[in-house]
């Protein structure tokens, strides 16, 4: 992996937060990117596989060990959080909040024994929270790179950050995500990952060039809340689950997809339709992934294309994570997706992006109608809703100072 540079500005803007926030000067910086999710709309969670790239956007962090037993960390915007390292258990006040994320990272650190110290750090990030890039999980990969960066020379790898941020956000957060979007964030680069074996997700960079292929890859900020929306993100695994108790198994990837069929009748009355439409989403964008991949590595464009058009079809109905349930006037990403379709004019692909429900919607837009493109997403939407991405080939990595 090549070395990420922070240029002499860069170094400049947080050495001033930092100083601002705790006097003198950081020792050590580091960055976590964001992440896009290519392919594999919910199926993480159900130890499928993803098609997913970090992004060229991150938090960074300025660093300096402080001598205490308590970690201090002001991001900008943001009130400082403070956790004590000498209590490493969860806490139901902390739920959905920094200091969850922060405390279970460090605790599994610890139990891991690494000697956890107390640090400051001050931080920055152009991953927006709600931004459909995972704001949280570049945190996360954050907070891991810098406790192995500091206090265990980086002996923990890049996957397994990945995984102390999802116990982090399971258990001390209370938020039941998958495995992706930290995955991606700590590894850097466009990879699909097979999450079957929870333990050792099998993880493979595939060589693409984005920037070659004569699309820009766009993501489209709905400008859509995500407030009041636990209860819809949590429902999606909640019903899958329903479906694998009926078969006594834990996640769909347990389950043939033959047996499922046949027990559909069966399903429904147990589990209700949208159970079973879920389901049927998650099989076959589950197979819709290595295509995915395969035509990627085969430099078959096209075809990929239309692979992102049916994995969009498929969450919108089957999936059912676009327009939240008994939501009237307020149908924000159905509305992105319908400027999609019109400004593309049959060309590109675009879907559903991440969670769904409120966040953001992925488009692949041919260079000469991305103007146009831009300028119509962000003439309803709101200025800037429309971003131009490239991937990052670093994940979650101390920062090199330029010169």
């Amino acid at each position: 992996m090549s070395a990420l540079i922070l240029s002499s500005g860069g170094k400049q803007v947080l050495d001033a937060g930092f100083a601002q926030a705790f006097g003198g000067a950081p020792e050590r910086y580091f960055s976590a990117p964001g992440r896009t999710e290519i392919g594999g709309n919910h199926t993480d969670h159900q130890r499928g596989r993803v098609l997913a790239a970090a992004v060229n956007l991150d938090t960074r962090a300025a660093v300096r060990l402080n001598g205490t037993n308590v970690i201090r960390i002001l991001s900008k915007g943001y009130p400082m959080c403070q956790v004590d390292i000498t209590d490493l258990t969860p806490k139901a006040e902390e739920i959905n909040s920094t200091p969850a994320l922060v405390r279970g990272v460090a605790a599994q650190f610890h139990e891991m024994g690494c000697q956890v110290q107390g640090f400051d750090a001050y931080c920055e990030s152009t991953v927006l929270p709600g931004s459909g890039l995972s704001s949280s999980a570049a945190y996360e990969v954050l907070i891991g790179t810098i406790l192995n960066g500091l206090f265990f020379d980086g002996r923990v790898s890049q996957p397994e950050i990945a995984m102390i941020g999802q116990y982090a956000e399971n258990v001390f957060f209370g938020k039941p995500c998958g495995l992706m979007d930290q995955t991606a964030s700590a590894v850097g680069n466009l990879v699909t990952i097979d999450f079957f074996d929870k333990n050792a997700p099998v993880i493979e960079p595939v060589d693409f060039d984005f920037a070659s292929c004569g699309h820009a890859l766009c993501i489209i900020d709905s400008q859509a809340s995500h407030a009041d929306l636990t209860d819809e993100y949590a429902a999606i695994p909640g019903e899958l689950k329903a479906v694998c108790a009926h078969f006594g198994k834990e996640v769909l990837t347990q389950i043939d997809e033959k047996d499922f069929y046949a027990q559909i009748p069966t399903l429904r009355k147990e589990c209700g339709d949208r159970a079973v439409l879920r389901a049927i989403h998650f099989y076959q964008e589950n197979a819709r992934v290595p295509q995915q991949v395969a035509a990627l590595r085969a430099g078959d464009f096209d075809t990929f294309l239309n692979l992102v058009k049916q994995s969009g079809y498929s969450s919108y109905m089957y999936l059912q994570n676009v327009i939240p349930a008994g939501y009237k006037e307020h149908q924000d990403v159905a509305v992105s997706l319908a400027l999609c379709e019109h400004y593309l004019q049959g060309r590109g692909a675009y879907r559903v992006h991440g969670g769904g429900f409120a966040g953001t919607v992925q488009a692949f837009v041919p260079f000469d109608l991305l103007e146009t493109f831009r300028s119509g997403i962000d003439a309803v939407l709101g200025q800037g809703a429309c971003h131009v991405l490239s991937i990052r080939p670093q994940g979650g990595v101390e920062m090199v100072v330029e010169g």
